[in-house]
């Protein structure tokens, strides 16, 4: 392979959402991802709804700080310059908080997710706290990767061939 088609890594920052990226990141969100990697499922309708887009704005106004009342932070995470998705720490105990991401499509599989969960172990380790889970299930095949090469521990609920079985993460951060 030649040097340059070689995937080079991206420059991953975290972003604080404020209303001019939030407009940007629903953009991203409703063009290059699908409602159910995003939001809970909301509203008569599948996919990208009225409620599912309220949800998504009123999601990341709340989500403004570990401290604040949601006792979560949600960023958005940039990519060479370009919003790529976003990923959020929540209080869930007192030492330890759970971690969550999302990415548009055309941006899987170049190592963004995997920078992106190392800034926010990062964050997540500077803020007290000793542990860091994650949820996902079984078939999320790309999510249990990452995670694993992150140090975290895997628990899935039953053993099962249900590729909707949930697998919950543990990362120790001390």
């Amino acid at each position: 392979m030649s040097p340059s088609a070689e995937s080079v890594p991206a420059a991953v920052r975290l972003l604080d959402v404020s209303d001019a990226v939030l407009d940007q990141l629903l953009t991203v969100a409703i063009q290059d991802a699908d409602a159910d990697e995003v939001t809970p499922p909301l509203g008569s309708a599948g996919g990208w709804n009225s409620e599912r887009i309220s949800w998504f704005r009123e999601y990341h106004h709340a989500a403004a700080g570990l401290d604040g009342p949601a006792q979560q932070k949600s960023w958005a995470i940039s990519a060479d310059g370009e919003l790529a998705g976003s990923i959020r720490l929540k209080r869930i105990g007192a030492d330890t908080l759970e971690t969550g991401i999302w990415l548009g499509r055309s941006f899987r599989g170049h190592g963004i997710a995997r920078e992106a969960l190392r800034l926010v172990i990062a964050r997540a380790g500077a803020s007290g706290a000793a542990v860091l889970e994650a949820t996902t299930t079984a078939g999320n095949a790309a999510a249990l990767v990452l995670l694993r090469s992150s140090g975290a521990e895997l628990e899935e609920a039953e053993a099962s061939g249900d590729a909707t079985v949930p697998v919950r993460a543990r990362i120790p951060l001390r």
